[in-house]
C-alpha cells in the first residue's frame, strides 16, 4: 500500500491509480483536493451535486489506503450494485468490497467476516441499523479502519429532507469501534443542515468542500396539475426512447401510473418499499439495462443510482421539501446533457401533505411545515427557479435570465398587490374568529353560500369588496401572503389563517409588493425546436372544428335541456379537435368520454367530425391516443356487485382495506367509463334530503363543469366533500350517462 505522505504530495500517483481502477484520465472539480485531504488523515465535509462524482472521493482512497473503509449508507437496495461496481474495477478479487445489512444470510455474514479479518476487504458498505448491532461493533473493533464515509449525510439532520434517527447515533458508534478520519458527503444541505451534520458527527475541524449547486443543463418547470396523467403520457410519447423517472408520493399512485403507461405503449415499471426485495431489484436492473424506459417510484428510488442518461424527472406530486426536490431532479442529465425537470403542482396536494402532519409531535410538525412552506414559495414564485434553488443552498446566482426555467422563458404577469393584501389583512382582523382560506376568499369575492350566511358574513362591509376577482384570485393573494410571512396558516388548527406581526406592520405602512396573477400554464406556447421548453409538448387542436363542436354541443344541450358540460366537457371537445375520432370506439379514447357517454351523445359528433375530415382532406393523427386502464380497478366487479346488493359504502371500503376517498375514486372511474350505479339506497339512509336536493340542483342548474373544486367553492364548506361526490355520482348516472 502507498505511504500516506507520498499520496498527499505526489499527484502523479493519484492520477495513475485513477486510471488503473476507474479508467479516468483526470479528476472532476474538487475530487483530487478532497482525496488528498482525506488520505492525510483529516476530516472532510463534501457538498457536491448529484452527478458530481462524490463516490469516487471515498472509493479511490479506500482502494489505496491501509485498512478497511466503512461506508455508512441508507441505500440497502442499492448496496449490491455499488459493491458489484467496485468489484468490476478490481477484477479477480470479489472480497475487495462487501455490504453488511439485514438481507444477508448467516453464511454470507461469515464470508464477509473472513474477508474482513484477512484484510482483503477495502470497502464495507453498512446500513446505519446494522452498524448499531453489538455483534457487528465487536467484529469491526478487530480490524483496522482506514476512515468512515457517511454517505447521504443529510439523513443526520432533522431539518434534512430524509431524516433517519439512527444516523444521529453514528458518532457514538464510531467512538466505540475506533477513531478514524470521517468524510461526510451529501448532494443537498442548506447551511442550517450542514452545521447540524458537522456538529452531530463531532467534526467541527472538518474542511468543507463545496461545489456549485448549479446544474446548467437542467430545465426546471412547474405545471398546473389539471390533467397530469395525460400530460405525462403526451410528453413521453413526444420524447421516444428517452429514460426518465416519475416520482409519486403514494405507492398506490405509483402502481396506477406504471400500469397506465404500459397500457399506452410506454415501457415502465413501479418501484416502492411495498414491493418485495426481488421485484424491486429486478425493476431497478431493468431500468439500468434499458429494458424499460421509465421507472415510476416513491422517493425510495434514486439515491446512488449511477445512470448518467436519465433525460427527464417528473414529479407527479409536489415534494415535501426543496432539498428533496433538488436531490430528485438532480438524477436527470448526470452526463451533462439534456435534463428536463417537470413538477405538477396543486393546492390540493399541499392540503394533503398538511393533513399528513396532523397528529405528529409539534416539533416535527413545525419542521415539516417550514419545509413545505419553502416548497410552496418555490412553486408559486415568478422568479428564476435556478436562482431560487441556488439561494436556498446559500449560493448566489447573479444572472438575470437563466434561459432554462419556465419563469425565465415565460414570465408570468405581475401586479402591485399592496391594496389587495391590505384588504385581506383588514378582513382577517375584522373577524372575531379565525377562518380557513376558502371562507375568506368567498367573502371577498362575494360568494354568499350557506356557511357565510350562517355567520352573517354576507352583511359585512367587506363582503364582495373584491367581487371583480374570482375566488381563485383571492386564494392566490392569501397563498402569497403566507409565503411572504404576512399571514400564518395553522396546520394543527386545520388551516385557520391569522395575521403576523410582519403583516400588521405592512398593513399600517403599506409598500409595493409584486404579486403574481392567477396561475395558468398554457401548453404549446413555444414552437421553437431549439428552445429549452420546446419539449414541453402541447399544441392546440383544430380551432375551426372545435368551434363547430361547441355549436353542436349547444344545440344538443338545448334539445335535451341539459347543461352543455353534461354532454361533453371542454377538454373532451378539445381532444376531438386533435384526434378527429370518426367511430364510437375512437370517441371513447377522448378525455372524459366513457362508453356510456359515447353511446348516449356521440353519434352526432362523430358524424360532424367525419364530414369535416372528408371535406377538408384531414390526415388523422394516430400517434397520440391516451388509453385508459381497462377495468381500472381489480375491485371493479366486487364494487358493482356490492352496490347491487345495497351494501353500505363503509362496509365495501372496509372489505377491501380502502379509505372512503379511495372507494369513491374507484366508483367514479366505473361511472365515467359508462356504467350506471344506483346509490339511492345509501343516499336515502345517510344523507339529508334537503342536502341531496341542493347539491343535485347545483349540478343540474348552475354547474359549468363537473369540477369538485368549483362545486365545493359554490356550495360552501358546510357541505362535506364526500356528500358532494356521492350526489355528483348520482347525477352523472341519472343524467350524463
Amino acid at each position: 500500500m502507498l505511504n500516506l505522505q507520498d499520496m498527499t504530495t505526489d499527484s502523479s500517483i493519484l492520477h495513475a491509480k485513477l486510471k488503473e481502477f476507474f479508467g479516468f484520465d483526470s479528476f472532476k472539480a474538487d475530487q483530487e483536493r478532497i482525496i488528498k485531504h482525506l488520505t492525510s488523515g483529516k476530516n472532510a465535509f463534501v457538498l457536491m451535486p448529484t452527478g458530481g462524482g462524490k463516490s469516487l472521493c471515498y472509493q479511490l482512497p479506500a482502494l489505496v489506503m491501509d485498512g478497511t473503509a466503512i461506508v455508512v449508507s441508507p441505500l440497502i437496495a442499492l448496496m449490491k450494485n455499488q459493491v458489484d461496481a467496485i468489484r468490476g474495477f478490481v477484477s479477480g478479487n470479489d472480497g475487495i468490497a462487501h455490504f453488511l445489512n439485514s438481507s444477508l444470510s448467516k453464511a454470507q455474514i461469515t464470508e464477509v467476516r473472513n474477508d474482513l479479518m484477512s484484510g482483503a476487504t477495502k470497502l464495507l458498505y453498512v446500513a446505519p441499523e446494522s452498524l448499531t448491532k453489538a455483534e457487528n461493533i465487536a467484529m469491526l473493533k478487530e480490524i483496522r479502519i482506514s476512515f468512515y464515509a457517511i454517505d447521504e449525510a443529510h439523513c443526520i439532520s432533522e431539518w434534512g429532507h430524509d431524516f433517519r434517527p439512527e444516523y444521529r447515533r453514528i458518532r457514538n458508534i464510531i467512538e466505540e469501534i475506533s477513531i478514524a478520519p470521517i468524510i461526510a458527503l451529501t448532494a443537498t444541505a442548506t447551511p442550517k443542515v450542514q452545521n447540524d451534520i458537522i456538529k452531530n458527527l463531532g467534526m467541527t475541524d472538518a474542511t468543507v468542500f463545496k461545489s456549485s449547486f448549479n446544474r446548467p443543463n437542467l430545465y426546471y418547470e412547474i405545471r398546473d396539475k389539471s390533467d397530469p396523467k395525460r400530460d405525462i403520457i403526451k410528453y413521453i410519447k413526444q420524447n421516444p426512447g428517452k429514460s426518465g423517472i416519475i416520482y409519486c408520493l403514494s405507492r398506490k399512485k405509483v402502481e396506477e401510473l406504471a400500469e397506465l403507461l404500459n397500457i399506452n405503449g410506454i415501457k415502465a415499471a413501479p418501484y416502492h418499499a411495498g414491493l418485495d426485495t426481488k421485484t424491486r431489484a429486478e425493476n431497478q436492473d431493468r431500468f439500468l439495462m434499458e429494458d424499460i424506459n421509465v421507472i415510476v417510484a416513491t422517493i425510495a428510488f434514486g439515491m446512488g443510482i449511477d445512470k448518467p442518461d436519465v433525460r427527464f424527472v417528473i414529479h407527479y406530486d409536489i415534494p415535501k421539501s426543496i432539498e428533496g426536490y433538488y436531490q430528485e431532479t438532480g438524477r436527470a442529465g448526470r452526463d451533462g446533457q439534456e435534463g428536463q425537470c417537470i413538477t405538477f403542482y396543486s393546492y390540493k396536494d399541499i392540503q394533503k401533505l398538511e393533513k399528513f402532519m396532523q397528529g405528529k409531535p409539534i416539533a416535527e410538525q413545525e419542521i415539516g411545515k417550514q419545509l413545505l412552506l419553502e416548497t410552496v414559495a418555490y412553486a408559486e414564485s415568478n422568479s428564476c427557479r435556478r436562482k431560487l434553488l441556488l439561494n436556498y443552498f446559500g449560493e448566489d446566482f447573479n444572472v438575470e435570465n437563466c434561459g432554462a426555467c419556465d419563469n425565465c422563458l415565460h414570465p408570468k404577469k405581475q401586479f402591485d398587490g399592496r391594496e389587495e393584501m391590505s384588504t385581506v389583512i383588514e378582513l382577517i382582523q375584522s373577524l372575531p374568529e379565525r377562518f380557513k382560506m376558502e371562507h375568506l376568499s368567498n367573502i371577498l369575492a362575494g360568494i354568499g353560500n350557506s356557511i357565510i350566511k350562517s355567520y352573517r358574513h354576507d352583511k359585512m362591509d367587506l363582503f364582495g369588496i373584491g367581487k371583480e376577482h374570482s375566488v381563485k384570485f383571492w386564494d392566490a393573494v392569501i397563498h402569497q401572503g403566507i409565503i411572504m410571512h404576512f399571514l400564518h396558516k395553522d396546520i394543527e388548527s386545520y388551516g385557520l389563517i391569522s395575521v403576523t406581526e410582519k403583516g400588521l406592520e405592512f398593513y399600517n405602512s403599506p409598500y409595493e409588493i409584486m404579486l403574481t396573477e392567477e396561475r395558468e400554464f398554457a401548453e404549446g406556447e413555444d414552437d421553437d425546436e431549439d428552445s429549452a421548453a420546446a419539449v414541453r409538448g402541447g399544441g392546440g387542436g383544430d380551432e375551426r372544428l372545435l368551434s363547430m363542436l361547441k355549436d353542436l354541443r349547444k344545440d344538443v344541450s338545448r334539445k335535451r335541456n341539459l347543461q352543455p358540460w353534461v354532454i361533453f366537457s371542454d377538454p373532451s371537445l378539445e381532444d376531438m379537435s386533435i384526434m378527429y375520432p370518426i367511430t364510437l370506439d375512437e370517441l371513447k379514447n377522448c378525455q372524459g368520454v366513457g362508453e356510456g357517454k359515447a353511446r348516449k351523445f356521440g353519434k352526432e359528433f362523430i358524424e360532424l367530425i367525419a364530414k369535416y375530415v372528408e371535406e377538408n382532406e384531414i390526415v388523422r393523427p394516430d400517434d397520440f391516443v391516451m388509453k385508459s386502464i381497462v377495468n381500472k380497478s381489480v375491485n371493479k366487479v366486487f364494487i358493482i356487485q356490492s352496490i347491487d346488493r345495497k351494501l353500505p359504502l363503509e362496509d365495501i371500503a372496509s372489505a377491501k382495506g380502502m379509505e372512503m376517498e379511495e372507494l369513491l375514486d374507484e366508483i367514479e372511474a366505473i361511472v365515467y367509463s359508462g356504467t350506471k350505479l344506483n346509490l339511492d339506497y345509501y343516499i336515502d339512509q345517510t344523507l339529508d334530503e334537503d342536502v341531496v336536493e341542493e347539491i343535485y340542483d347545483y349540478f343540474r342548474e348552475d354547474a359549468e363543469s363537473d369540477s369538485l373544486q368549483e362545486a365545493m367553492e359554490e356550495l360552501g364548506s358546510d357541505y362535506d366533500e364526500v356528500e358532494v361526490r356521492i350526489v355528483r355520482i348520482k347525477f352523472l348516472c341519472e343524467v350524463a350517462n
